[in-house]
């Protein structure tokens, strides 16, 4: 199926604008980043979502909404002129609010009200959001400042692409780590460390790098190129030599 025009070659920043505010010192133990992205489609548009390890706050259409982390791809239709406002937890971060496992909301969305009780932020801004937010401030807990140093660490370092070694390195064995990443961060300390190692792929891709993809998979700690690639459709919705035809 041929690919549709607007989204290669950087095609797609004509039809939509994206901003990333950084929080306020205050909040940037809990939230990574915010995220504003506007539209305008006169026909619908596929958009490709691939996941993070973070659980998302999402204010449209009037309503909000509270996304958990998504362990494949998502494809969203964006039609007709229109917008949406986000909050990125940093991973780990979310627990607090949420108080309860966040693998609950794994592959799932909840009305925000489940969560944050009381009004919408109006209007949709920066300082009306963190306000918002400061009135619903949970009570600290060391643990998924921990958590989120761990995704931190996972992020920075390419050489970390086992649950094993990420185990032994930390002191503690591989199931108090799935358990703490299932309850902290809502899915698997192997996914994590695929994710982002993954990420790095397609970093290479935008630079325009040659890949040998046997050679890389090895790399990153397959067994051999078919489970590589296995992974990144999953991740990504489609092979990762697809992928490189965006560049």
């Amino acid at each position: 199926m041929a690919r549709d025009v607007r989204e290669l070659g950087g095609a797609w920043a004509t039809f939509q604008r994206h901003a990333f505010p950084t929080p306020s010192p205050d909040l940037a133990r809990y939230v990574e980043r915010y995220w504003i992205v506007s539209w305008r489609y006169a026909e619908p548009y596929r958009q490709l979502i691939v996941p993070y390890p973070n659980v998302h706050l999402t204010f449209h259409g009037g309503g909000g909404t509270v996304t958990g982390v998504s362990s494949r791809h998502q494809v969203r239709v964006l039609a007709g002129t229109d917008g949406v406002f986000g909050v990125a937890f940093r991973p780990g971060c979310f627990r607090p609010f949420l108080r309860r496992s966040v693998s609950t909301v794994t592959d799932r969305s909840i009305d925000a009200a489940e969560v944050f009780p009381g009004g919408l932020p109006d209007p949709l801004d920066v300082p009306t959001v963190e306000d918002y937010l400061r009135r619903r401030l949970p009570e600290p807990d060391p643990r998924a400042a921990e958590v989120a140093q761990i995704v931190a660490r996972i992020a920075a370092s390419p050489e970390i692409n086992r649950v094993d070694a990420l185990a032994d390195d930390l002191g503690i064995g591989v199931r108090a780590l799935q358990r703490l990443f299932a309850e902290y961060v809502g899915i698997g300390p192997k996914w994590v460390i695929r994710r982002y190692r993954l990420h790095e792929v397609t970093e290479r891709l935008g630079r325009g790098e040659q890949v040998d993809w046997a050679a890389l998979a090895a790399e990153l700690g397959y067994a051999d190129q078919a489970h590589f690639t296995r992974d990144f459709r999953k991740m990504f919705g489609e092979s990762p030599t697809r992928y490189a035809e965006r560049y």
